[in-house]
């Protein structure tokens, strides 16, 4: 699910971190997002965030996990005003 709203774009994503390479797969019902970082110490979501600041161009701090924290279901805010990087991210998410 994406959804716009007044402070940027909400995301709902699967992680699967452990993974060989870091990668986005797109399917029909749901986003996915490979990690190479394992699920310990919050390592995961730092190699999360960092990879989606990379991928977009957009920086750290403008991507917070508003849920999900603990589980490989997330929900992810991209705080950005920016309507090329809106229309990016709905293309590639």
């Amino acid at each position: 699910m994406i959804k716009e709203t007044e402070n940027g774009l909400i995301v709902n994503i699967k992680i699967s971190p452990n993974s060989k390479n870091n990668e986005i797969i797109k399917n029909e019902n749901e986003v996915k997002i490979k990690i190479t970082a394992q699920p310990i110490d919050g390592k995961a979501n730092k190699c999360l965030t960092e990879f989606l600041s990379k991928t977009f161009k957009i920086p750290k701090t403008s991507i917070k996990i508003v849920r999900g924290e603990t589980s490989k279901e997330k929900t992810i805010l991209f705080v950005t005003s920016d309507k090329e990087k809106i229309d990016l991210l709905k293309k590639t998410l």
